[in-house]
């Protein structure tokens, strides 16, 4: 036997829920929720923003950091010689040295004394001071310098030197210090450097052959 069909409609989905009532301010609107679709994008974005700001800091930071000037001996010439036999074999020699000081950084710089001292066979022979100085931002200037040596009488020494003189290389050790100060605008920065080079002379034509130069702390 058939069964009698439902005449009842059937419950829609509101049916099943009951509603929350709210009670409608006036003057209150109540907007969905909206995800902008750029925040995946931004996300991405702050992480390469931080890595160039660091990149940038690290970059002014070098540029801007204070460094030691950089001499070099750009000529270094034996002008006269003189031997003495009495009343001990010694010997005189007078020499001229032309030194190259580069500044590196972006500040001038003035330096109150230059001194550069030469050295043979380990031993100090003389010295020469420049009193002032100024070299301008990323520049440079030359320095000369007159240095006698005199009296030098060690036997082992002379018969050295003069060995060396006859070959026509003759190698000299030079220590060079400057110390002054950086200045940018109204900021100064005390600057104090040296500096030992290795200096290998050809006394027939006047000329460096080698140099190898180092810092000093």
């Amino acid at each position: 036997m058939a069964l009698p069909k439902s005449t009842e409609p059937p419950l829609s989905p509101t049916h099943c829920y009951a509603q929350i009532p709210y009670q409608h301010e006036e003057g209150c609107v109540v907007l969905p929720f909206y995800r902008h679709p750029t925040t995946p994008f931004c996300r991405r974005r702050w992480p390469m923003i931080t890595i160039a700001f660091l990149l940038l800091l690290s970059a002014l930071v070098y540029v801007f950091w204070p460094s030691d000037p950089m001499v070099k001996v750009v000529r270094l010439r034996i002008d006269k010689i003189r031997i003495h036999t009495l009343p001990i074999i010694n010997i005189d020699l007078s020499l001229y040295v032309t030194l190259r000081v580069r500044n590196v950084d972006v500040y001038s710089m003035d330096f109150r004394s230059l001194d550069v001292a030469v050295k043979y066979k380990g031993k100090r022979l003389g010295h020469a001071r420049s009193d002032h100085g100024h070299v301008r931002a990323l520049g440079s200037s030359y320095v000369d310098a007159e240095i006698d040596l005199r009296g030098i009488s060690v036997l082992s020494d002379v018969v050295s030197l003069l060995e060396d003189l006859g070959r026509g290389m003759v190698p000299f050790d030079t220590v060079t210090e400057v110390s002054g100060k950086l200045g940018l605008l109204f900021f100064g920065f005390p600057l104090k450097a040296k500096l030992s080079c290795e200096v290998l002379v050809n006394t027939h034509n006047q000329t460096i052959v080698r140099q190898t130069c180092y810092p000093e702390r």
